[in-house]
């Protein structure tokens, strides 16, 4: 098994986050993993992105250019990132934030309005918990219950009582993708 992931968006959307709990689940399932973050000078609003790495044998390099996945949170982050995915590969759109569609013919894209559905939760801020459950259901790339293991690691010890609700939003991206026509798949 090898999935290079890139995650990109703007600061404050989770971006950064998202690769950790990669990367932390990851370890945790003993497997091989890489994760490096990408970001502009400002706090929040700006650039973000990080690519990890999860493989069965060891990583030759770490930095992802040519990613097998694709989570793009925002506009911009398609627009630059959607020719590096390899063909074949899997893109997830962000379909609450991003009203374009992705034009490649040879990769698998899902639209998962996860501004939406993380709002119906309660909490708008698991938007990208609710796009890497979809990640994990189509992917496979670690098991939910390592990721909310991870959330621990991830997670400031004062938002640990946020840990179920994560959980829900992980579950609610698996769901969506399980029922084809929901995400319409590209």
């Amino acid at each position: 098994m090898y999935e290079a992931i890139l995650i990109a968006g703007f600061g404050g959307q989770g971006v950064l986050s998202t690769g950790q709990l990669l990367t932390y689940a990851g370890m945790l399932e003993g497997k091989h993993v890489s994760w490096i973050p990408s970001y502009g000078p400002e706090m929040r609003g700006g650039t973000a992105n990080c690519g990890v790495t999860i493989s069965d044998s060891p990583i030759s390099s770490p930095v992802v250019t040519e990613p097998t996945s694709l989570i793009v949170m925002n506009r911009p982050s398609l627009e630059k990132f959607e020719g590096s995915v390899v063909p074949g590969g899997l893109i997830l759109v962000n379909s609450s934030l991003i009203e374009i569609k992705a034009t490649r013919k040879d990769i698998r894209v899902y639209y998962i309005p996860a501004n939406e559905l993380a709002e119906e939760l309660g909490n708008a801020r698991v938007a990208n918990n609710v796009i890497l459950g979809a990640l994990l259901e189509l992917t496979g790339v670690v098991s939910l219950d390592a990721v909310e293991k991870s959330l621990r690691e991830v997670l400031p010890a004062h938002r640990h009582n946020l840990i179920p609700l994560n959980r829900r939003a992980l579950e609610t991206g698996a769901a969506l993708v399980r029922r084809p026509a929901a995400a319409r798949a590209g």
